[in-house]
C-alpha cells in the first residue's frame, strides 16, 4: 500500500464530528483544501485530547505574540461534510507554529502495520480555526457519555 503524505496548505475549513449513534459513535477529523475534503477516523480519546493540547498550545501562543484568540462559533459551519471517506486511522498527532506564515500545523500520522510505512498529513491552520476545532472536538465529546475517558469499559471502586 501507498504511503500518503500530504500538505493542506491552507486548509478551508476543519472540524471533528461523529457518525453513528451514542455508544457506537465514529469519531471523524475533517479537513477542506482546495474544494478536496479529507477525512480521517480518530479515537474520542484522540479528540477529547486534541482539543486540550489546542487550548493549551494556543493559549502558550497568545502570550508569546501578545494576542487574544477569538472566534465566534455561531458564525462557523462545523459539521463534518459528505462524502465521509476517510484515508487513514490516525495513530499520533502533533502540533507546530510556522513564524513565517503565523500558520499552526496540524500532523496527522496513520496507524500502519508493522511492515508498513505509516502516511502522514499536515494541515495547515489559523489559530481561530484551531480554537473552534478544540472547542467542538470537546463538545463532540461530551456529548456522548458522561465520562469520555470510560468509553465503554467496565470501572471498578473499590471502598
Amino acid at each position: 500500500m501507498a504511503q500518503t503524505e500530504m500538505d493542506l496548505n491552507p486548509v478551508e475549513f476543519i472540524t471533528i464530528g461523529t457518525v453513528g449513534p451514542k455508544g457506537k459513535r465514529v469519531f471523524h477529523l475533517q479537513a477542506g483544501h482546495e474544494g478536496k475534503i479529507v477525512s480521517f477516523t480518530i479515537e474520542k480519546e484522540q479528540a477529547w485530547a486534541l482539543s486540550e493540547a489546542i487550548q493549551e498550545f494556543i493559549e502558550e501562543l497568545d502570550n508569546r505574540l501578545d494576542v487574544q484568540t477569538e472566534v465566534e462559533m455561531a458564525a462557523l459551519d462545523m459539521d463534518l461534510r459528505e462524502p465521509i471517506q476517510p484515508i487513514f486511522r490516525i495513530s499520533q498527532m502533533g502540533l507546530a507554529f510556522d513564524e513565517e506564515s503565523q500558520m499552526i500545523i496540524v500532523m496527522a500520522q496513520e496507524l500502519a502495520g508493522e511492515n508498513e510505512d505509516s502516511g502522514v498529513v499536515r494541515m495547515w491552520c489559523t489559530r481561530e480555526q484551531l480554537y473552534a476545532l478544540s472547542i467542538q472536538a470537546m463538545d463532540t465529546v461530551e456529548a456522548g457519555r458522561p465520562n469520555p475517558r470510560q468509553n465503554g469499559r467496565i470501572t471498578y471502586y473499590w471502598t
